[in-house]
């Protein structure tokens, strides 16, 4: 395995929501989005963070490896496609030690600088912001070309997708704006899942403490009602939902 130098936000060793099983969650530094309901933007400067390399990251990996099986190893962020070779490094040297692995990427990196990495991946989490491309630049500031181009790129290559979709009351809690996600996602045979998540304000503090205008201060989490009727708007279209 090549030794890549990169930088990390924070790592959690025993995930259970990011991926199937246990899993260890490497929370990588850096990324080209700024979501309005990003519960981690101390984690967007590619300068923040710390500084490790891709040996170093796996050997650590191993530690964990016993509680492991039937999970893996997913690389979340941030945006991990950020550092693309970083990722690959240590996506081959989980492959290596036989540790299954995912990618949890907004998709945002043009997938001509990050392939190899998404190729390496035994899965992608894709996280789709919006179904509608000015409200997806409302809520990101970029456009969501990005996106379903490497939601392309699995399909076109067989790799396993799980969509994950945040639920923003008066953002993306929209019967009709679901109904769309819903006509865009059914034509792939690649999406195994859609994940729905529900908004919440975690990351409040963390945009005060860096000066950040927190613009969603008054918006509340959606209600368990409203979560269930729009599982039921994508289910209508032969996705399996979470």
């Amino acid at each position: 395995m090549d030794k890549v130098k990169g930088r990390i936000h924070s790592v959690e060793s025993f995930g259970a929501l990011d991926g199937p099983g246990i899993r260890y969650i490497l929370f990588m530094q850096g990324c080209p989005l700024r979501c309005l309901f990003c519960h981690n933007p101390d984690s967007w400067h590619l300068s923040g963070g710390r500084e490790t390399d891709s040996e170093e990251v796996v050997l650590d990996i191993l530690r964990y490896r016993r509680f492991l099986k039937g999970g893996g190893v997913t690389l979340s962020g941030g945006e991990p496609l950020m550092q693309p070779e970083f990722a690959a490094a240590i996506l081959e040297g989980c492959r290596e030690q036989g540790l299954h692995t995912a990618i949890d990427t907004s998709g945002a990196v043009p997938l001509k600088s990050c392939q190899h990495a998404v190729d390496t991946a035994d899965m992608l989490l894709l996280d789709i912001k919006a179904a509608d491309d000015a409200l997806f630049r409302r809520l990101t500031g970029r456009g969501m070309e990005n996106t379903w181009a490497v939601l392309d790129h699995c399909e076109n290559t067989g790799k396993t997708v799980w969509i994950r979709h945040v639920l923003v009351p008066g953002l993306t809690l929209d019967d009709d704006l679901l109904g769309r996600l819903g006509q865009m996602l059914r034509p792939y045979t690649c999406i195994e899942r859609v994940e729905l998540l529900p908004f919440h304000k975690l990351g409040e503090y963390k945009w005060r403490e860096l000066g950040e205008a927190y613009t969603l201060s008054g918006t509340l989490p959606p209600t368990p009602e409203e979560e269930e009727k729009a599982r039921h708007i994508l289910q209508e279209y032969g996705l399996t939902v979470r």
